[in-house]
């Protein structure tokens, strides 16, 4: 017999009913018209969206069609801290798009072990090699994509950070549960879910932890299938409601029961305003006013 889910003491929590309207929300979204043969520019334009939302959270706020010229390098970003937070939120967007198969194909890859994961992500959110400087201008030197070892930068209210020693040991325990065999009685809602609130609790890095999260989170839900095309921008409800994101993410830290399940079911109400989201982006491509040259992805340029 295969060894159970790390999760599946999980499936007592009281987040059926939300759960299973994120997986309705997205299986209808998955339909849509669109997605048949525009997938590709709607699934570009999701990574657009939810880059700009991450941004936005970060204190950074530009208009849309800026970061949209980003992503396909056709545009600059500004100079400081603004323009790394940007760009990292551009870069991570491009790392977990580059994850994902074409909708319906055979082919398997295998899945990016999660602390390899987190790594690229990190590297993609500070700069990579280039060494950009971080937020508040510090640069993060020797730190890029390696588990801090003082205390975060960022992510303020939700209690007190944990100490470097206990973040390696979390983040071990939380690679094995990524990692993990998919398994039915752990919906890819709440396997996500899990992973996003500790990352948020942990903040691994010296800094650009949310962006870190965020990214993980999308990438799981298209991992596990919840989101199979890629196109839901959960994002667009986390920067709409900011103080009740960083509310219900601080009751997950606490790690109670209370507070996880609250959290799944935030996590999953925001999968369905994404798919919400989703289905406008689609409605857009169908009606003709987004194309490959406005939507399309490539590298932001510096």
């Amino acid at each position: 017999m295969p060894a159970p889910h790390p999760l599946t003491g999980l499936a007592m929590l009281p987040v059926g009913d939300e759960v299973e309207a994120a997986r309705r929300a997205c299986e209808e979204l998955r339909w849509h018209r669109a997605l048949r043969r525009q997938w590709a520019v709607a699934r570009a334009e999701a990574g657009v969206r939810a880059a700009h939302a991450g941004a936005v959270l970060e204190g950074v706020r530009v208009p849309l069609e800026h970061v949209r010229d980003l992503a396909r390098g056709a545009g600059t970003a500004p100079d400081g801290a603004a323009g790394t937070v940007l760009l990292g939120a551009v870069r991570a967007q491009a790392v977990v798009e580059g994850l994902m198969a074409a909708p319906g194909s055979t082919a398997r890859r295998a899945p990016v072990p999660f602390r390899q994961l987190l790594a690229r992500l990190h590297v993609a959110v500070v700069g990579g090699a280039a060494g950009g400087a971080g937020e508040h201008g510090r640069r993060p030197g020797g730190a890029v994509g390696r588990p801090r070892r003082g205390e975060p930068l960022d992510l303020r209210g939700l209690g007190p950070a944990p100490a470097p020693e206990e973040v390696d040991a979390r983040l071990d325990v939380l690679a094995a549960v990524v990692d993990a065999a998919s398994s039915p009685a752990v919906p890819g809602v709440v396997l996500a879910a899990v992973a996003h609130g500790e990352l948020l609790a942990l903040r691994p890095f010296e800094h650009g932890n949310g962006l870190v999260a965020r990214a993980v989170f999308r990438h799981l839900l298209v991992r596990e299938g919840v989101d199979a095309v890629g196109v839901v921008v959960p994002e667009v409800r986390w920067v709409a409601e900011p103080l009740p994101y960083v509310a219900t993410a601080a009751r997950f830290a606490t790690g109670t029961a209370d507070g996880v399940a609250a959290w799944v079911r935030w996590c999953a109400g925001s999968v369905v305003r994404g798919a919400e989201e989703g289905t406008a982006l689609a409605d857009a491509v169908l009606a003709g006013r987004l194309d490959r040259g406005r939507a399309g992805a490539g590298g932001a340029r510096t």
